[in-house]
């Protein structure tokens, strides 16, 4: 367990405050700061929300959101690799006392999170690479990844360095189950996470 740090004024921190300002000026735009730089992340299109709510459901039907833990949208996570580094993503499953490790700047200790789930967006470069290694680097024990630009789900466990020992990617027909170390067993059909993330073309 890790004590909170005390919230410094933004003045001191002039990424948080850069990061701070764009999102007051983008409404519905996700600002994170990854390796020192500044990510911005375009407003979520329909397809992203749906196959998000989608993947919210085995984890409330496990039991998940409970005394235990919460499965939560848009929460921060302090990241160890920069100063000012912090990652926002799209869902995690956190302990149930995930409050009581605020950090700063609507941020988390790393330490509470036991999952973290992309839907990757138009920068899916960002969560192929860069939050893999900020993940990783934070020691999440498991990261699950929705790629829709190469229509896979990436299940990645087992944090060392600034990697993952197992990554598993899974294709459309096949179905996965988490690892039990979640808090419970939560399984996914692919085939159906990837279409609901499908943009309608037509």
């Amino acid at each position: 367990m890790s004590a909170a740090a005390v919230e410094r004024p933004h003045g001191e921190r002039p990424l948080i405050a850069e990061a701070n300002r764009l999102m007051e000026r983008n409404p519905g735009y996700r600002v994170e700061i990854i390796g020192g730089q500044l990510v911005v992340s375009p407003p979520p299109d329909g397809p992203h929300a749906v196959a998000l709510t989608d993947l919210m459901v085995p984890f409330l039907s496990a039991g998940l959101h409970g005394p235990e833990s919460s499965v939560v949208q848009g929460i921060g996570l302090w990241l160890p690799t920069g100063t000012e580094d912090y990652a926002i993503p799209d869902l995690s499953l956190v302990d149930a006392d995930c409050q009581d490790h605020y950090v700063e700047n609507n941020c988390y200790d790393p330490v509470c999170f036991r999952l973290v789930l992309e839907v990757t967006s138009s920068n899916w470069k960002t969560d192929l690479r860069d939050k893999v290694k900020a993940y990783a680097s934070a020691k999440v024990p498991v990261y699950v990844i929705v790629d829709r630009k190469h229509q896979r789900l990436h299940v990645l466990t087992d944090p060392t360095g600034d990697g993952y020992e197992n990554h598993r990617p899974y294709s459309p027909g096949e179905s996965l189950t988490l690892p039990a170390s979640i808090g419970a067993e939560v399984s996914l059909d692919v085939t159906a996470i990837l279409k609901a993330g499908q943009q309608n073309r037509d």
